[in-house]
């Protein structure tokens, strides 16, 4: 199916439709809003709501929702990896259906799309990789690993993401060829994964997830001006169909209501990700829909709505890579401070320390940004783009 077909007609105003020529020659100025709103939500809950406890090895990361019943409900919103894996599909798309129009071939283009992602990826981790090796041979600090490990591992959704802009002219392929069938295809593949893993007891088969959970998100993102072009309905049926199957799942006691890891649990619905999650990208794609329209407008018409999201445009990607960095030395410094670590369960004073923990790392952060990161900043309105844009 063209992009023409996909797109064309449809009755919603002009401030917020999506049509074919907008992929070729403009932004879809929502996208970009969501796309940096849901890179933030998680620096946010790593900053605000990571509970670090000191072992024997090193620093341990807890969450707080395991010590109150029916905090899980909140990941469903605020889970936000599936939104980002969506929006990431239709940006792909929308960007190499411009990109070919200037003539440029696939491969170059996903070349440039990766190695924006691998270099400035690869160099934090080398640097940190090598600070972790200095530091445990100097002092004998064999918690550095531990503190390494903690640092670099949110990083594991940019492999994912590198992985599927590798496969992207097979997923491009795919959806020309057989379209709506993709999306049965990986939500079935995911589904005969988790059986051969919990039925099966194949535990390593799990591990499949990653590509077909995650490749499903960003397929699903595709179809993005499709479902716009469907208005309310399309959004509803998303909202509500992926709500009735994630309680469903939730409700037969076996998949975990978190989306993210609990201790405690079982098993934990991220890592591999299980069949919840493609209900939780339905869901999550349907809430996004039904609030385009609303925020499209406040986007076109206020400017303080357009300067806020142009903020989190330009700082979203590298406040994503350093937010962990900044974090550890903000925890170290108040570790030192304090000549003790955190309390294992959240109290009355944990809670108001909150706003204490995101101004420590935000403080720490924003330096080490623009100390090493300013050049993947997203340029101003203006300037011009990187090559890999």
């Amino acid at each position: 199916m063209t992009l023409d077909a996909e797109a064309a007609g449809g009755s919603e105003p002009a401030s917020v439709a999506v049509r074919a020529s907008d992929l070729l020659t403009g932004r879809d100025r929502y996208i970009d809003f969501v796309r940096a709103f849901s890179l933030i939500v998680v620096v946010l809950w790593h900053w605000v709501f990571t509970i670090l406890v000191w072992e024997d090895d090193g620093p341990h990361a807890t969450s707080p929702l395991g010590f109150f019943d029916g905090a899980w409900v909140a990941t469903w919103l605020f889970q936000v990896m599936p939104l980002f894996f969506f929006v990431g599909g239709y940006a792909h798309m929308a960007s190499w259906a411009k990109a070919s129009a200037r003539g440029t071939r696939i491969w170059a283009f996903v070349g440039q799309r990766a190695r924006s992602l691998v270099v400035p990826a690869a160099a934090l981790v080398a640097v940190w990789v090598a600070l972790g090796i200095v530091v445990t041979a100097v002092f004998d600090a064999r918690w550095m690993v531990r503190a390494v490990l903690l640092v670099v591992s949110p990083l594991w959704f940019l492999a994912v993401y590198l992985l599927l802009i590798l496969l992207l002219p097979l997923a491009l392929y795919l959806h020309r060829r057989f379209d709506l069938v993709v999306l049965v295809w990986l939500a079935g593949l995911a589904a005969v994964v988790d059986a051969l893993r919990f039925l099966g007891e194949h535990e390593a088969v799990g591990w499949f997830n990653m590509l077909f959970v995650w490749a499903l998100c960003h397929q699903l993102g595709f179809f993005y001006a499709r479902m716009v072009r469907g208005g309310s309905t399309v959004a509803a049926a998303l909202l509500w169909g992926g709500l009735f199957g994630l309680a469903v799942l939730v409700g037969t006691n076996f998949y975990p209501g978190s989306m993210v890891g609990v201790p405690g649990e079982r098993f934990s619905n991220m890592a591999p990700p299980t069949l919840p999650m493609v209900a939780l990208v339905l869901f999550q794609a349907g809430v996004a829909l039904a609030l385009r329209p609303a925020v499209s407008a406040k986007l076109d018409e206020e400017a303080g709505w357009a300067r806020v999201s142009a903020t989190m445009n330009r700082f979203a990607m590298p406040l994503y890579l350093f937010h962990t960095t900044g974090m550890a030395l903000a925890r170290g410094v108040w570790h030192w401070i304090r000549g003790g670590q955190e309390q294992r369960a959240p109290d009355l004073v944990w809670w108001l320390s909150r706003p204490f923990a995101f101004l420590g790392a935000l403080v720490i952060t924003l330096p080490v940004i623009f100390l090493f990161g300013k050049q993947w900043l997203e340029p101003e309105p203006g300037e011009p783009a990187p090559a890999a844009r």
